[in-house]
């Protein structure tokens, strides 16, 4: 059985070969059995924004943040997130949010 990175990695070739579509369905199965690999939501975040799936990429952004409550970064991916899907006073707070763990 792969590991998890191994499987992630498995995902990336997907997305490099163009089948991004299926890339993110790599990464969901992924999550499904292992909930708790951030990096895998992180990416199903970025990848279904390229795919114009706003919904899915706000979820997987906002489990991000769940996963790594302390990481800058994540509430920035789902400001990001929230801004594409149009979810504009979400994607404010999320950016405060990102701000103030930046100040420490």
């Amino acid at each position: 059985m792969a590991s998890p990175e191994e499987r992630y990695e498995a995902a990336e070739s997907l997305k490099n070969s163009g089948d991004l579509a299926g890339a993110v369905a790599e990464l969901e199965a992924l999550t499904a059995e292992h909930p708790g690999y951030s990096l895998a939501y992180s990416a199903m975040a970025a990848w279904c924004t390229r795919l114009e799936r706003h919904q899915d990429a706000v979820r997987h952004a906002r489990q991000v943040c769940v996963l790594e409550p302390q990481d800058p970064f994540s509430y920035t991916a789902l400001s990001v997130a929230c801004m594409r899907a149009g979810l504009i006073p979400e994607a404010e707070d999320a950016l405060a949010r990102s701000r103030m763990l930046q100040q420490g």
